[in-house]
């Protein structure tokens, strides 16, 4: 058994040995260069996606059957209501509404973007122009229009449907046509709505009136 002083000569020691400085570097000698691995490589280019594209305003898409764009900048200070949609679907009838809609609350501020998508069921096959003609004849759709995208196939989506992949999460992607995202006016995403949610329903129209009185 040791005596007190030999006990904490001992301690002493034990501490001394904890809070020794690490040793540095020879003079001269170069600092051991970072490995950089491929999942930090990919880690560092989706900080700087969400770094440079921040908000639904830094996207834009192809306008359908035509040229130039539609570019979400350009509804800065407005709500906008984005939905996926397609021509031979169960729930195609929300054209109407979405018209209705937009027809009621543009003069308020809102904009409806309609973006046609193949990826769900396969129901939106036809060629551009035909989408055109569908909307036109069937539906009378004033509201832009996009050129068809996929959303699905991570490697081909479109740069907008990434953006709410990493604001939300894959789980808030579109499952099925006509889902539906608001944008804020600022840009932000406000909320999202399912294909069965109704365009004229009470939940769409008071979260619309809401982003509108923002």
């Amino acid at each position: 058994m040791r005596s007190p002083l030999a006990q904490a000569s001992h301690l002493n020691s034990v501490s001394h040995k904890r809070h020794m400085p690490l040793p540095r570097p020879a003079y001269g000698s170069k600092p051991r260069a970072r490995t950089e691995t491929p999942g930090r490589r990919q880690m560092g280019a989706a900080t700087q996606r969400l770094q440079t594209m921040t908000t639904a305003h830094d996207f834009s898409f192809a306008k359908l059957d035509e040229a130039g764009e539609i570019k979400l900048e350009d509804f800065r200070g407005k709500a906008v209501l984005v939905v996926n949609v397609a021509s031979a679907c169960g729930f195609t009838p929300q054209y109407r509404d979405l018209e209705a809609l937009y027809e009621a609350k543009s003069s308020k501020g809102l904009v409806v973007v309609g973006v046609p998508c193949n990826d769900f069921g396969q129901q939106e096959p036809g060629e551009e122009k035909q989408i055109r003609e569908f909307c036109d004849t069937s539906y009378h759709v004033s509201f832009p229009m996009t050129a068809k995208v996929e959303i699905v196939p991570e490697a081909r989506r479109h740069p907008f449907y990434r953006w709410i992949a990493e604001q939300v999460g894959e789980s808030a992607l579109p499952r099925w046509n006509f889902h539906k995202y608001l944008i804020g006016k600022d840009g932000a995403l406000v909320n999202t709505f399912s294909s069965k949610a109704a365009p004229l329903g009470p939940d769409m129209l008071e979260a619309i009136d809401k982003a509108l009185a923002a």
